[in-house]
């Protein structure tokens, strides 16, 4: 860590729009270049069929990646949205719809957080094999906090 305290959090990183994994290294890239924000691991990426949004959307490309931060969660996620924005994604539209870049925060240390605007652990993570695949490449015993299972057993359970 830049400067010397922080949290783990887990990220989740998607694209189905344009060059998809152009997007995904971009934006690990301004990750990188935050002062505040420290990428410790990234999972491969894998294609997925999308879930949830229009019959005619195209596939994504997921990830995870791993990092320590000085930053709030809610200023994380800030963050996340400038990042977005700065690579074309646009807030409107159908809800899952297609987007060149979505930064998902999922896991942030042992915290589980409730607002109107931020749920930690991320409400659906345990559900979705597209998260678990990549986060288990990078943390397969990190713990989610509310469920008191791993990654691993997370994933283990979809199987």
């Amino acid at each position: 860590m830049r400067n010397g305290n922080g949290v783990t959090a887990y990220i989740a990183l998607g694209s189905n729009l344009g060059d998809r994994a152009r997007a995904i290294y971009a934006a690990v890239q301004k990750l990188f270049a935050h002062p505040q924000i420290t990428v410790t691991a990234m999972s491969e990426l894998m294609e997925t069929a999308p879930i949830g949004g229009p019959t005619w959307s195209p596939p994504y490309l997921n990830g995870a990646v791993a990092i320590e931060t000085s930053l709030g969660a809610h200023a994380l996620i800030k963050e996340f949205h400038v990042i977005e924005e700065s690579l074309g994604r646009m807030r409107f539209g159908e809800r899952w719809g297609p987007r060149t870049v979505d930064l998902d925060l999922l896991l942030f240390g042992d915290r589980i957080l409730s607002s109107d605007d931020l749920i930690v652990p991320h409400p659906l993570m345990h559900e979705r094999r597209f998260v678990l695949e990549p986060l288990n490449q990078i943390a397969p015993d990190a713990m989610h906090p509310a469920l008191q299972m791993s990654v691993r057993g997370l994933l283990d359970n979809l199987k």
